[in-house]
């Protein structure tokens, strides 16, 4: 592989936009008292604005593991498709 081998193909930017979003999501809405800043309804007791804030820690959770495996598909695809292109161009032989 020489310096001018690419090391990944081209990005779709698609995985990188929903990634972008699903952690905003993560972050934002937990950052927006109006909506939460209420005591009903109470769950075992627990008025809404607490429960509401710790049930974003598993959701914030799943989000965060979601975007993280969108971007790393993506980069496994990008790197799959540079070896393709580098293989062709030194007739289908590994080192």
């Amino acid at each position: 592989m020489t310096r001018d081998t690419p090391t990944r193909g081209p990005a779709r930017p698609l995985p990188y936009v929903i990634a972008g979003i699903l952690l905003a999501a993560a972050v934002v809405f937990p950052l927006l008292p109006q909506m939460y800043s209420f005591d009903s309804p109470r769950l075992g007791g627990m008025p809404f604005f607490y429960w509401y804030q710790l049930l974003w820690v598993p959701i914030s959770a799943i989000l965060s593991s979601f975007a993280y495996w969108l971007v790393t598909s993506e980069d496994r695809r990008r790197r799959r498709e540079a070896r393709a292109a580098g293989a062709g161009f030194e007739g289908g032989e590994r080192p």
